[in-house]
């Protein structure tokens, strides 16, 4: 009897070396700070867990002293996806600006600065950078995520972002494998079909991941989406086909496979978490992304699936094994030694260089009315969340109904389409004698003016210094 409880001690070691949960509020749990102590391999840190700078590092501090060794890890994709930047918006400008820029030093330097920062609190492996080739404008959950439309830009800048990462001592880990650009579903709603030919996939969608791996990035992120092409039954992040056949034995990948969160409806919508967990370290998947608001219930459910799955034969313990083994070599590659890290200087460059800019500007920069500044809301996708964007993230903005007569008005939008709200607001203001420019902050689409491939703040500050307006500068908190 004692050598079977000897023996479950073993495998519950194992399970925890391949969870990464995610936890409510912006102090540490008491079952989570038992667990890491207890061999918890990793968590991840979301926006809903910080409260500000001080807190962050505080609560790292006690994270760390609970366990020196665990993979830390969060998203901070830079631009439109911030984690650090969740209170005031992103300090860089994001993949969409960086790949039209197309500078693969400046790519690396952008990453190197996000690795300093996260350094500076512990952290150790970056959810990014974002590798998918925005082949889909409607694609609602990429976009300005994606480098760009054209494989191989994506593949010299998801390359540099890895270098810059890595070469600072935080892991890097390259999604949505094995391609999320070409959908219009979001997986966090709903499971994508990405229904693309073979031959396409390996010369498009595969590209910048084949780049990473050659990079030797450290980890790279599955997705929820359904390929035909490669398996007509499994989502990616659950098919054997597809990270044990291609990732690890076509590509040669030897890193951690990381799986996007379990709890988006793409993945366990049907299943609940437990299963979905089972299924995806059976596919081949190393580290499980349990998603944000894990309660311990939750983490113990997952823990005794997979007990259960390896005790009646339907995971193979050595499976499990080998997980953890490749968890264990990348904390150990990337540990966190020391934490005074000097922030690095932010890449400097004029980012309104990626702009697209229409012939309405020039005559309303020369108009000598006075400026007003207007910011349309729009919902953002999931990964975004509630994070400041466009003017109001730079400057102060106004309600529509409080614009002055004769004055221009500086339009800001983001998520475009057909029937945003925003064309009918410019279409009102210009019969009422305005003469307004829509500032797109996002990917290109009709009815704008400007488009910034972005919407973080230094996007916004770059459309106001190009426009040259004076405004009230708001203060970063």
């Amino acid at each position: 009897m004692e050598n079977h409880h000897h023996d479950d001690q073993a495998l519950r070691n194992l399970a925890r070396a391949v969870l990464m949960p995610g936890f409510i509020g912006t102090t540490l749990p008491r079952w989570v700070a038992e667990e890491l102590e207890a061999g918890l391999g990793s968590l991840c840190i979301y926006g809903g867990n910080i409260q500000d700078t001080g807190q962050l590092a505080d609560l790292m501090t006690q994270i760390r002293r609970a366990s020196p060794h665990a993979i830390l890890a969060l998203d901070e994709e830079g631009g439109d996806v911030t984690r650090l930047h969740y209170r005031d918006g992103s300090n860089q400008p994001g993949n969409a600006v960086l790949g039209r820029l197309d500078d693969p030093q400046l790519t690396r330097s952008s990453a190197r600065a996000i690795a300093r920062e996260m350094r500076s609190y512990g952290f150790n492996l970056n959810l990014a950078p974002d590798a998918d080739v925005n082949t889909n404008a409607q694609n609602p959950v990429i976009g300005v995520r994606s480098f760009g439309i054209s494989p191989r830009k994506v593949a010299i800048h998801t390359a540099a972002f890895t270098v810059g990462l890595q070469g600072e001592m935080v892991a890097a880990c390259a999604k949505h494998f094995p391609g999320h650009g070409d959908t219009s579903t979001d997986s966090h709603l709903a499971l994508p079909v990405v229904a693309v030919d073979p031959f396409t996939l390996a010369e498009r969608e595969l590209a910048p991941f084949k780049a990473a791996i050659q990079t030797g990035i450290a980890a790279i992120m599955t997705s929820h989406i359904m390929v035909p092409a490669l398996d007509a039954d499994n989502p990616a992040t659950f098919s054997p086909a597809i990270l044990t056949d291609l990732l690890r034995g076509e590509l040669g990948f030897t890193g951690v496979i990381v799986t996007d969160a379990l709890d988006m409806a793409g993945a366990s919508a049907e299943t609940g978490i437990p299963v979905a967990a089972v299924r995806a370290l059976r596919a081949g998947a190393d580290l499980l992304c349990l998603g944000t608001d894990l309660q311990r219930q939750d983490y113990e459910q997952i823990i005794t699936a997979i007990l259960h799955a390896v005790h009646e034969g339907t995971l193979d313990r050595q499976r499990l094994e080998e997980a953890a083994a490749r968890n264990t070599a990348l904390a150990t590659h990337y540990r966190v030694q020391d934490q005074t890290c000097e922030p690095s200087e932010l890449p400097g460059g004029d980012w309104s260089q990626a702009f697209e800019i229409s012939d309405a500007v020039a005559p309303w920069a020369a108009d000598p009315a006075q400026v007003q500044l207007v910011q349309v809301d729009t919902d953002s996708n999931m990964a975004v969340g509630h994070v400041p964007w466009g003017l109001s993230s730079a400057a102060e903005t106004i309600a529509p109904q409080e614009v002055h007569p004769g004055t221009k008005v500086l339009l800001a939008a983001r998520a475009l389409s057909e029937t945003h709200s925003v064309h009918a607001l410019a279409s009102s203001l210009r019969s009422a004698g305005h003469r307004v420019l829509v500032v797109n902050f996002g990917w290109p689409a009709a009815g704008a003016d400007i488009t910034t491939y972005g919407a973080s703040p230094v996007l916004a500050r770059a459309v106001i210094k190009m426009l040259q307006i004076r405004v009230e500068q708001k203060c970063s908190p």
